[in-house]
């Protein structure tokens, strides 16, 4: 589903080229719940962007679903970021003004789909994390865990192929990430590739695999689901916590 072949990423700084990440390799299956783990600057966002259409490699090939993405231009870029890939981030990003309801309808109308169907699907999507009752809702009458809750439909309402999730749990307590996480298992399990970014143990520990990326490179993609076998191997890479 997801193969990057010597992807390269790098910036000019001071007349040098800053290379952030190094010749990556990686295949993600489709189904797979990948988590990837580092330290501060150690690529993983670069290569979560990558994977998620919104930058490109400075070098290297990009195939999603067969097509080699790494050549497509900003339109078509865009194309595959609405249809295919769902995103959900540390800070939520809902528009304030807008209720839940409208938040998640905002996929479909970039996608052009008519007001009664994007209602319909904005409803079941809402439904399917268990905020039936909040559609109206403005964020700023939400929890955390709910706000959350409210980007993870807005992700998964065009039936995206891939969820990234950068951080997911960051701003939210140790209980509500875990039925966070629990979520993210349930659309695993129908059938969504999910890929999360994550400093904790914990989060990783309900992937199927988790890969570690170290000054630009993947040092190690583990079958690893143990939480303290996890909290090991973080600890052995010298990772942040």
């Amino acid at each position: 589903m997801i193969r990057l072949t010597d992807i390269t990423k790098s910036y000019p700084v001071a007349g040098e080229a800053l290379i952030v990440l190094d010749r990556i390799n990686l295949h993600v299956e489709k189904g797979e719940f990948i988590a990837i783990m580092g330290p501060s600057g150690s690529g993983k966002s670069t290569l979560m962007n990558i994977i998620g259409c919104l930058d490109q490699p400075t070098s290297g090939t990009y195939e999603l679903n067969g097509e080699l993405i790494s050549e497509y231009d900003d339109k078509q870029l865009a194309k595959i970021r609405n249809q295919s890939i769902g995103f959900v981030f540390q800070q939520f990003h809902l528009l304030p003004r807008m209720t839940a309801l409208e938040n998640v309808e905002l996929p479909l109308i970039y996608a052009g789909v008519k007001k009664a169907e994007r209602m319909r699907r904005a409803k079941e999507a809402l439904a399917k994390v268990g905020l039936s009752d909040r559609m109206e809702h403005l964020p700023n009458e939400l929890s955390g865990g709910q706000k959350q809750r409210v980007a993870i439909a807005r992700a998964i309402v065009n039936e995206p192929d891939i969820i990234l999730a950068d951080e997911p749990t960051g701003a939210l307590d140790s209980k509500t990430g875990k039925q966070i996480m629990e979520l993210f298992t349930l659309l695993n399990e129908e059938g969504t590739t999910v890929i999360v970014v994550t400093h904790e143990a914990e989060v990783a520990s309900y992937a199927k695999r988790t890969i570690f990326v170290r000054d630009g490179k993947v040092t190690s993609a583990e079958r690893v689901v143990d939480q303290e076998l996890l909290e090991k191997i973080v600890e052995k890479e010298t990772f942040d916590s």
